[in-house]
């Protein structure tokens, strides 16, 4: 049964229970889509309003269905897909960093509503159990496809793994180019933002973090 995240709600599980699974629906989680879902017909009517109050008529062919393809384009991209957050004891006693990198994720500016895209390193040091290694990358999508900010994003990623892991230590570093900083306004094409979040031991410890931050890639 899909269980919606709930940001600071921790569930004791034993490890023959199933997995939790994290879906896309979250009243507690800023930015996530309502139990009520999508209206895309509304989406439809309200795009066609944007474009029109914007002085872009949609008598042209090539316009015409521009509307609808915007709204299932933005629901495309604020829609998550659910997954199985999978554990696995750790029965080796694995006591090193385990660190996915460059995983790629794209997410919407919520000030803006315009995208950014980039890349986002992951790691945790584990404590009794670890995760399937894929599910690294879907938790940073699960917190990307919706309006966000690169700084609230770096941390749900970090305290999620906190939560569901307990392991002794957890990091996470996103670079990203936002087309907010580079499409408009000052337009500084070219420019990326990092954004870090280190809890446990690489947040104490200074080798357990410059470790972390070269396997990140951060001073490259």
């Amino acid at each position: 049964m899909a269980v919606p995240l709930a940001q600071g709600s921790v569930q004791e599980r034993g490890p023959e229970e199933h997995p939790r699974v994290l879906s896309d629906v979250s009243e507690d989680v800023p930015g996530a889509p309502t139990d009520s879902g999508m209206d895309l017909a509304a989406a439809e009517s309200a795009a066609a309003g944007f474009l029109q109050a914007l002085g872009v008529g949609l008598d042209s062919e090539h316009l015409r269905a521009t509307p609808r393809r915007m709204a299932h384009a933005w629901a495309e991209m604020l829609t998550a897909r659910p997954f199985e957050m999978t554990t696995f004891p750790n029965e080796e006693g694995y006591d090193e960093l385990v660190l996915a990198r460059d995983i790629p994720f794209r997410s919407v500016c919520e000030h803006h509503l315009l995208p950014f895209i980039g890349r986002a390193c992951v790691a945790y040091l584990p404590g009794e159990r670890i995760l399937g290694l894929s599910k690294l990358a879907r938790v940073v999508e699960h917190f990307a496809c919706r309006p966000q900010t690169q700084e609230r994003l770096t941390k749900q990623v970090a305290d999620l793994l906190q939560q569901e892991l307990a392991p002794r230590a957890v990091g996470v570093v996103m670079s990203a180019e936002h087309s907010c900083m580079t499409l408009r306004g000052v337009q500084a094409t070219g420019s990326s933002t990092v954004t870090s979040t280190l809890l446990g031991k690489l947040r104490t410890d200074p080798r357990s973090r410059a470790e972390f931050m070269a396997l990140a890639g951060v001073n490259r």
